[in-house]
């Protein structure tokens, strides 16, 4: 073979030596875009709130469900950051924007607590994974009451002034029945109590005509009769309140619910995004999922990505929109 010399020759040269060099190069961008996760960085999962409560219960759960059927390579570092109704364990998560080993769950105050406090962060700012259920509530009357079902309930209180008892003030208690009376044509008075045992004793005594509740908190009241389940507020009604109608169902759907989710820091790598979507997707068919979905009273709602960000932006528009109108808000 004749080697070819001269300024062509060079620079076909230097052309396949381009090339060979910008091929390892490619492979190596390529391996980069799928090396998430890293197994030699651990992965720093925020729970906003202390232990023992429904946020840290659905924390844990997934971690343990990771950790049994190995979805998860490296190592996961669970952190209790609570304070201000999550806004410190959210605002951790805010400070790692760009990373993809930041995560956390969120609940309802996800969406209320930057309502009400000057957070630097919002809902919609985070990587969205997925929401994974909704943590919804149901309306309830005093077992004795001559009131049977939601439509008599409605057509009572829209001939009569009524209360309706909820836990705290300028939060879902308040803007789940709000929204409901809205568009369901009647009017009442929000009473605030400081706790579920308060309140269920004060509709107990009738001291108040109904009040809401999560179904976990008071479903051995409705299984006994003392109170009696007269309609529930996520998409569809679990099987622990099999009868009981949904607010869609009645023609009245106020479309939000609580948002039990999954998020990354904001601006996450697209690969971490899609590896956490992908792995949700194997979380959820976990017969330890179903259990804890069952257990906890919630509403099996999935949606991934960016529908999750669009769930969130509608909750908290929604729930911006009864706050304003109430003067709880600017």
């Amino acid at each position: 073979m004749t080697l070819q010399t001269g300024p062509i020759a060079d620079r076909i040269k230097l052309g396949v030596l381009g090339m060979a060099l910008a091929a390892p190069l490619a492979l190596a961008g390529a391996a980069h875009a799928q090396s998430y996760p890293d197994t030699n960085q651990t992965l720093d999962w925020t729970i906003a709130f202390g232990p023992g409560g429904g946020n840290d219960i659905m924390a844990r759960t997934i971690v343990d469900i990771l950790a049994k059927y190995d979805l998860y390579p490296g190592d996961i570092s669970v952190e209790n950051r609570a304070g201000g109704s999550g806004a410190v364990g959210w605002g951790y998560l805010f400070a790692q924007s760009g990373s993809g080993y930041g995560i956390s769950t969120t609940s309802g105050s996800f969406v209320t607590t930057p309502l009400q406090a000057d957070t630097p962060w919002q809902p919609a700012d985070f990587t969205p994974v997925a929401l994974l259920a909704t943590d919804d509530l149901v309306l309830v009357v005093n077992g004795s009451s001559e009131i049977q079902d939601i439509g008599q309930f409605i057509e009572f209180a829209k001939a009569n002034p009524i209360t309706i008892a909820g836990t705290g003030t300028v939060n879902v208690d308040f803007i789940v029945p709000t929204l409901f009376a809205q568009a369901a044509g009647f009017e009442f008075e929000y009473v605030s109590f400081n706790s579920m045992a308060d309140q269920t004793t004060a509709l107990l005594s009738s001291s108040v005509d109904a009040m809401v509740g999560n179904p976990g908190e008071i479903l051995g009241l409705i299984d006994s009769g003392d109170l009696r389940a007269l309609v529930y507020s996520g998409a569809s009604t679990p099987d622990a309140l099999a009868g009981v109608p949904t607010m869609g169902d009645v023609g009245h759907d106020i479309g939000v619910s609580m948002p039990r989710g999954l998020i990354l820091a904001p601006d996450a790598p697209a690969e971490a995004q899609a590896f956490w979507i992908e792995t949700m997707k194997r979380v959820v068919e976990t017969p330890e999922w179903a259990a804890y979905i069952e257990n906890n009273t919630l509403t099996p709602t999935i949606v991934y990505g960016e529908d999750f960000r669009t769930f969130l932006n509608r909750t908290q528009n929604g729930f911006a929109e009864v706050l304003r109108s109430v003067g709880a808000i600017q």
